[in-house]
């Protein structure tokens, strides 16, 4: 470790402040901050120091809906906890918060035991975990008291995959009754399961099995219907919600009503929904089988009301839910049924870079975008300051970003461990240089200089959005 650092020249950006100042890190944690060219900045010494002269210096991306090495489908996502924070560094993003997975049948420890031998000793960037819960007995909802104890204190649940994750509105209304006791955050997968099931099997028995089918049966009014009756279910516990990866604007429309009426309900967007739509899933030559997710991506028109629900804040937090399957091998096990195309998409290495694209484009502000890519997800999920933002005190989790370079995102240079990018040919202006993790140098200029193993796990305090 490198005793202490000094960041010189940069514009250093959080969610409520924009100043050209210069940052001391010290054992791992920033020391000072001072304007630059002041007296007080000119007397910072340090062992080592980086110029940020014309850069960006903005604090490490929390990505806080990720899924590495999932299972799914009767294959795993392809990023492990190796490949996937790597990755995540090389975007820019310093802290991730993944899906621990209860199997029915088994307890919440089981699961959580699982994934924490799966990341330790594994990952570039801190990480911690969310409990998905599959199986609502009293054994496990005595669990959950525990795991909110120990700093694993969101909990997710599915009102889709029947079967498999599936849980119905009264395991729902008991999960959500407990964490309005233990001070845990339900958080909910949208969408009417049960209905879906019965349109996936009516298209296929019509013959219409090709990717696009699947935007088609998870209709935005099943995500709406779904969101609403999460909300209800939620006032009715007296407990909070977050709603993940909200794709409809009839869903945002849900949100803005539920937050209009003073609940506790928090929505989070991904990029693919912001930037991508249903002419990808309708990609010939089995193409469109990259762009399957749930929830899926939707016709063009959603994308201005999930702008517009990201600046008037019925939509907190932009996340990847990360969990990359490769075309070969993978997204090819559903040739001829869609139903059977392992859900999800690779983005834990794009999304500081294109939320900086939409800053460009005139979307959001740049203290917009540190909003709902560091500071909102650290605060929801228990992190802030020590992740989120750039303070004394916090940990030196420090991006130098050039906001005037250009790229061209592309499988042939991302660091993933998937075969193709969902944004294959996307220009975008903005990169990552220089990334820090609790002051040590993951990425430098544009060299990898991390190793697994450096990332720790970081238990979480509750909700701060709720104190």
């Amino acid at each position: 470790m490198v005793g202490r650092t000094l960041i010189r020249g940069g514009l250093v950006i959080t969610a409520s402040d924009e100043l050209h100042a210069d940052v001391l890190i010290e054992d791992g944690r920033i020391a000072a901050l001072a304007a630059s060219g002041t007296p007080a900045a000119e007397a910072f010494a340090a062992e080592r120091t980086i110029d940020a002269t014309g850069k960006y210096v903005i604090p490490g991306g929390v990505d806080a809906h990720t899924h590495m090495e999932l299972p799914f489908g009767g294959t795993f996502a392809s990023d492990t906890f190796e490949t996937g924070t790597r990755a995540a560094a090389w975007g820019g993003t310093t802290t991730i918060v993944d899906f621990a997975v209860q199997s029915v049948g088994h307890s919440l420890r089981e699961g959580l035991d699982a994934w924490h031998a799966k990341a330790e000793g594994n990952c570039a960037i801190d990480y911690g975990f969310h409990m998905i819960v599959s199986d609502v007995n009293q054994e496990t909802l005595k669990e959950m008291d525990l795991l909110v104890e120990e700093g694993v204190t969101s909990f997710k649940q599915f009102m889709a995959y029947p079967g498999v994750f599936y849980s119905d509105d009264g395991q729902i209304l008991r999960a959500m009754q407990r964490s309005a006791e233990n001070g845990g955050l339900i958080m909910m997968h949208a969408e009417n399961g049960i209905a879906i099931d019965v349109l996936v099997e009516q298209a296929l028995a019509r013959g219409e099995t090709d990717p696009r089918y699947h935007g088609e049966v998870h209709k935005a009014l099943l995500e709406a219907e779904a969101t609403h009756r999460a909300i209800r279910l939620a006032q009715v516990a007296g407990a909070p919600l977050y709603v993940v990866h909200v794709s409809a604007m009839e869903a945002v429309a849900e949100l803005a009503r539920a937050r209009d009426e003073g609940l506790p309900v928090f929505g989070e967007t991904c990029p693919q929904y912001l930037f991508l739509s249903t002419d990808n899933l309708a990609e010939p030559d089995f193409e469109g089988s990259k762009y399957v997710c749930s929830t899926p991506l939707r016709p063009k028109e959603h994308q201005a009301k999930l702008w517009q629900g990201l600046r008037t804040n019925d939509l907190q937090v932009v996340s990847t839910d990360h969990c990359p399957f490769c075309f070969v091998g993978q997204k090819e096990l559903g040739r001829g049924d869609f139903s059977k195309i392992p859900n999800g998409l690779p983005g834990v290495e794009n999304r500081m870079d294109l939320l900086h694209q939409a800053v460009v484009d005139g979307h959001i502000s740049r203290r917009r975008w540190i909003e709902i890519a560091c500071a909102t997800p650290a605060r929801m999920f228990g992190m802030y300051p020590k992740k989120g933002t750039i303070a004394p005190g916090a940990d030196a989790d420090i991006v130098i970003y050039d906001p005037h370079a250009e790229q061209v995102m592309s499988a042939e240079t991302h660091h993933m461990n998937v075969d193709y990018s969902a944004y294959e040919g996307k220009r975008t202006t903005g990169r990552v240089e220089t990334v820090l993790s609790r002051g040590e140098a993951v990425i430098t200029e544009r060299e990898y200089t991390g190793r697994a193993g450096h990332g720790v796990y970081t238990p979480r305090s509750t909700c701060q959005y709720l104190n």
